[in-house]
């Protein structure tokens, strides 16, 4: 997953935990604006979250972001 995208998804669920409480749930969706303006970042998101980690469609934010925290450790 390109660097951009790590950090987008780690921004957006550090901002949603804090607004709201640490269980809050996630979807891909929730790292792009309502309309799709950049469709090969949306599709690698996607590819992470379906075919990679199998993930439901909303997941916690804090599962989302270790998951993402720990990709970035390994690199």
């Amino acid at each position: 997953m390109r660097a951009t995208l790590q950090r987008k998804i780690l921004e957006v669920c550090d901002r949603k935990i804090a607004a709201k409480r640490p269980d809050v749930g996630v979807s891909f969706y929730a790292f792009f604006a309502n309309r799709n303006d950049d469709p090969e970042m949306l599709m690698e998101a996607a590819e992470w979250w379906i075919r990679t980690h199998r993930l439901d469609h909303f997941e916690k934010a804090t599962k989302i972001r270790a998951l993402v925290a720990a990709a970035v450790d390994e690199t």
